[in-house]
Parts: structure tokens; C-alpha cells; sequence
């Protein structure tokens, strides 16, 4: 055996040694192996939340509630929501609104002026796992009156949104956040019923450091389109988007990015009461594709009758009528498109009431609870949340969250079925609270929260998703490998 190899062996065996983990081939043949770590999960260090402007009326009164659940780190932490900055003012911030200084407490904080502005958030340590920020608006006049809600999104480089509009009598705004210190470039892209629109003055759109940008949909493009989807895509740096849609007769509410793209796509949290429902899907890819149709409701899946499949062609939007499609029991929508077909994006818009006293509010496709999802300000009440199981059966436990301490319940979701609750309240039942939903076994899980507030017989309600908090990350194992050192 050459010197250098056995230098080689010495050193490798040393090493094995100190590492406790190592296969090695040793120059007899022999293999010594280890075992390895399986990977694992750590609570996030870092979190960043943006909200947009909630309204420019004279009328509006807006709530921000910030949660973190408690228990997933020991390190200390802290998290503020500060106004975003104009131009002028870039990274300075101002005087935070919000500043919650520990997990497994509610915070909250209020504003009834017309030009209240957006807000940017971090949280670290403790506070950075699973943190959740709700904004909550009620608009009692003019156009787009109703309740607006919304959960303050992370920044990213992609959104849709299916459902837009510029039609007459209607006001619809993109909301574009940046949080960082450099300039983000925006493109809005904008797809109808015949393809894509016409809309240079949506390309290149600048967003200043720290600042937020609201663009008025009808200014990019020649209506009346009634179902739009539109597209916010970065070209440099990342934003957080929200789509606030704004009607004279049917109120508004603000329309959530969808979940990715997919063949399999599950929107939550149907009403009972809704009087109306309209499904609009757009096809992103370069694929046409086929989708079906079912209702999860209380006892099941069932195929909505004359909505069984819609044919969804590429780069197009399309629209469909569900009208009461709930008849009196809270449910779901499950789409699946065939192995042939491409991916789609689809939200629904939910119509509760009749006539003048109508209220809408959306339901975007929405990403599964993996491990446990979070939902601010709910109220003692008006508050329903709705839980689906599109698979298999799944088992849900449910924690409450308020000023006087928690409550928790556990649910079975039977297989392919919706269970729409009122969760536990806790301790006190006074004040907003926040919902903690976990996976403790079982299919995927999808959740929805309506918070419904009513005034002057305006049945005022607003539908949030409640997707994985993602308060953990998958951490690989490493192990050392040292049989390269023999080769």
C-alpha cells in the first residue's frame, strides 16, 4: 500500500472517529457505516407580513389584529407593523402601529382615517412563527360598502387573481407593497374571455423602497369586462399584492392571491345562506383543460347538477354561473382537471342577500394544512369556520385564543365532506381571538374562517383562507460521508 494512501486512511479513520457517522471502505473490503439523522423541523427565525391600504372612504373603520401562537420557540423576540414610506421618505418607516411583544397573545389596533396607509411587518424569534396579521374593514357608505377583510400576505414575485372586473360601476385596485430598500418593477397582466388585454401602462410599473402602489384596473384597459384575471409578476425585486373590488349595488370585499397553479384545486368555506356563486377559472399554462365539478358539503361529495365539467382554454378566463349552488348547507368546491389537461387558477365569488341589501366576498383556491394554520380576529360573534377534507377522513383539533385565555376542541372531518362549526370561544368572550387549526391526522386538510359582521340589514361578511402558518422549516440532516477520501 502506497504511503499515500495509507496517510489518506489514517486521516479518514480519525475523523470517523470524532464524528461518530461516516461509511468508509477500508482496504480489506470491510464497510463501516453509521447511522444517520433523520431530517427534522425548526420554527422559523424571520417573518414578513405586508397589508395594503385598507380604504381611501371617509366612512371606513379598519382593525389590524396580530397572533402568534405560542410555544415553538424559546428565543426571544419581537415584531412591529410600521407605515410604508412614500418616495421621499424611503425606509423610514414612522411610528410603529402595531408592536406585539409576546406569542400566544392578541394584539390589536385601530383607524378610521381616509388616507391610513399600508403597513410593512417583520417579526423575529418567538414572534416569527406562524405570526399572522388580520386586517378587518367596514365600510358603511358609497361604493364597495360591506365588511373587508383580509390577511396581511408575505412578499413574493407571482399573484393571481381570477375574478377582477372594470365594469361599469365598478372600481377595482391592485395593491402593490414593497418592503425592501430597492425599487420592485411590477407588470399587471390582464386575460378576459378572449385572451389577453391590451395594457401597456401596466408594464414596468415602479414601486419605491418601502412604499406600496395602488393601481386602478380600469386605467389599464378599455372595459366593460366583468371577470378578469390579472397577473402580478415582478421583474425585480418582490412585492406582496392584493386585488380590493369595489361595487355601487353588491358591495366589496379584497380577493387574496390564489394558491399555485394546479389539476387538483379545492376552494373552502361556502355559506350556507349564499343566494348566489360564481366560479371564474383561467388556464395560465399553454394548455386547454377539462375540469369537473364536486360540492363537498356536510354528508359528502356530490357533482353539482348541470355544472358537471367546464372545458377551460388556455390563456383565456372563464365563468360560470353556480348560482345557489350551497341550497342551504355550507360547502366546498373541488375541481379537477384531467392528466391531459394543464394546471388552472379559479376563485369564487359568494353573494349573501338579495336586491340592495347584497354583500359579496371571495374564495380563492386555497393551499392545505400541512401541520397548523392561524386565523386573527374572529368574534364571539359571527364567526364560522369551515373545515374540508376532499380525500380521506382527517382529524382536527381547533385552539381559541383571546385576552382571557384559550379553548380547545377536536373535529373528524368525514372523508370528502365540509364541517362548518362555531369554534370554541375563549375564556371571557370578549374581544376579537384568534384560531389555531391543526392536522392531527388523517387526508389533506383545507379551512376558511367567514366573519360575519351585519349593518343595517346588510348581511356584511368576508371569507379568509387559513392555509399552513409554514412556522416550521425541513432542516436535512447532515452526516459526514468520508469513504471520498479513500477513492
Amino acid at each position: 500500500m502506497k504511503r499515500t494512501t495509507l496517510s489518506l486512511f489514517a486521516a479518514a479513520a480519525a475523523l470517523a472517529a470524532v464524528a461518530g457517522t461516516a461509511t468508509l471502505d477500508a482496504p480489506s473490503g470491510k464497510r463501516v457505516t453509521a447511522s444517520h439523522t433523520a431530517p427534522g423541523r425548526l420554527p422559523v427565525q424571520q417573518s414578513a407580513l405586508l397589508c395594503p391600504a385598507p380604504s381611501a372612504s371617509d366612512v371606513a373603520d379598519t382593525t389590524y389584529t396580530s397572533f402568534t401562537p405560542a410555544g415553538q420557540s424559546t428565543k426571544k423576540g419581537s415584531a412591529t407593523l410600521v407605515p410604508a414610506a412614500g418616495a421621499k421618505k424611503a425606509g423610514s418607516g414612522g411610528k410603529p402601529v402595531l408592536a406585539p411583544q409576546q406569542p400566544g397573545r392578541t394584539y390589536t389596533a385601530g383607524t378610521d382615517s381616509a388616507d391610513a396607509p399600508a403597513l410593512i411587518g417583520t417579526a423575529d424569534g418567538a414572534l416569527a412563527p406562524g405570526w399572522t396579521v388580520q386586517q378587518t374593514t367596514v365600510i358603511s357608505a358609497g361604493i364597495g360598502r360591506g365588511l373587508h377583510g383580509l390577511t396581511c400576505t408575505a412578499p413574493g414575485t407571482s399573484f393571481w387573481f381570477p375574478g377582477a372586473g372594470i365594469a361599469k360601476g365598478r372600481q377595482d385596485y391592485v395593491h402593490l407593497v414593497n418592503p425592501d430598500n430597492a425599487p420592485a418593477v411590477v407588470d399587471l397582466e390582464l386575460y378576459g374571455k378572449d385572451g389577453q388585454l391590451k395594457a401597456p401602462s401596466g408594464e414596468g410599473i415602479t414601486v419605491p423602497p418601502r412604499a406600496t402602489v395602488p393601481v386602478l384596473l380600469s386605467a389599464l384597459a378599455d372595459g366593460p369586462a366583468d371577470s378578469l384575471t390579472v397577473h402580478a409578476v415582478a421583474r425585480s425585486g418582490r412585492v406582496a399584492a392584493a386585488l380590493q373590488t369595489a361595487d355601487e349595488k353588491s358591495g366589496g370585499d379584497w380577493l387574496p392571491p390564489t394558491a399555485d397553479a394546479a389539476r387538483r384545486l379545492v376552494l373552502p368555506g361556502i355559506p350556507a345562506d349564499a343566494t348566489a356563486v360564481r366560479l371564474v377559472v383561467f388556464a395560465p399554462g399553454s394548455e386547454d383543460s377539462d375540469i369537473k365539478l364536486r360540492l363537498a358539503g356536510a354528508g359528502g361529495s356530490i357533482t353539482p347538477a348541470g355544472h358537471e365539467s367546464l372545458h377551460i382554454k388556455s390563456g383565456m378566463t372563464t365563468v360560470a354561473e353556480l348560482g345557489g349552488l350551497t341550497k342551504g348547507e355550507a360547502g366546498s368546491l373541488l375541481l379537477s382537471a384531467d392528466d391531459a389537461g394543464g394546471p388552472v387558477v379559479a376563485a369564487l365569488r359568494v353573494t349573501r342577500g338579495k336586491d340592495d341589501k347584497q354583500e359579496t366576498a371571495w374564495i380563492p383556491a386555497t393551499a392545505p394544512i400541512e401541520i397548523r394554520g392561524t386565523v386573527a380576529d374572529n368574534r364571539p360573534k359571527g364567526t364560522t369556520l369551515s373545515l374540508t377534507a376532499p380525500g380521506e377522513a382527517a382529524e382536527v383539533k381547533v385552539t381559541a385564543t383571546g385576552e382571557g385565555g384559550a379553548a380547545a376542541k377536536s373535529y373528524t372531518v368525514k372523508a370528502g365532506a365540509t364541517l362548518a362549526v362555531e369554534p370554541p370561544q375563549p375564556a371571557g368572550g370578549k374581544g376579537p381571538y384568534a384560531l389555531t387549526v391543526e392536522k392531527v391526522s388523517g387526508g389533506p386538510l383545507y379551512a376558511a374562517r367567514t366573519l360575519a359582521l351585519p349593518k343595517d340589514g346588510i348581511p356584511m361578511f368576508t371569507i379568509q383562507p387559513v392555509p399552513d402558518d409554514r412556522s416550521t422549516v425541513a432542516v436535512p440532516a447532515a452526516s459526514p460521508d468520508l469513504s471520498v477520501l479513500g477513492r
